[in-house]
């Protein structure tokens, strides 16, 4: 995520998850936006359940502060979800993204407006959503590329 789009991102992230009423945050804990999406959402008192996709996950997570964050955040969930093992990574990610979509009343996704890089990427989840018509907040901020 490039640094010009982090303000409005956190701050639409701090929006969503500050809202009335009963919330729960669904998310794979992947580097960037997942992680700051659950942290916030602890720290509002909003209760993560992590979506792990079925493959060797946290070892394609990226480097070791990463995969200490992911492992800092999994034990602050409230329930975390095992997927079934896919053939491939990008099947996995995809079926997560999915798994979250149809649990969720809303998504919240941090998307520039592209096509995903590859399969199962954001932009596949975000029209996953739209065809199911889950609700959805995007935040990026407009006029800003992705790295």
């Amino acid at each position: 995520m490039p640094a010009a789009v982090l303000p409005s991102v956190l701050s639409g992230m701090r929006r969503q998850l500050s809202a009335e009423g009963r919330l729960e945050a669904l998310s794979s804990l992947a580097a960037g936006a997942d992680q700051l999406f659950a942290d916030i959402a602890l720290a509002n008192g909003v209760p993560v359940t992590a979506v792990i996709p079925g493959m060797d996950y946290e070892a394609h997570l990226g480097d070791a502060e990463t995969r200490a964050a992911y492992r800092r955040l999994l034990g602050s969930c409230a329930t975390r979800v095992d997927l079934p093992v896919e053939d491939t990574h990008e099947e996995a990610y995809y079926a997560a993204g999915r798994w979250i979509v149809d649990h969720s009343d809303r998504l919240v996704a941090v998307w520039d407006g592209r096509p995903a890089r590859g399969p199962g990427g954001t932009g596949d989840v975000v029209a996953y959503a739209r065809r199911t018509g889950v609700p959805m907040t995007v935040l990026w901020q407009p006029g800003v590329g992705r790295d």
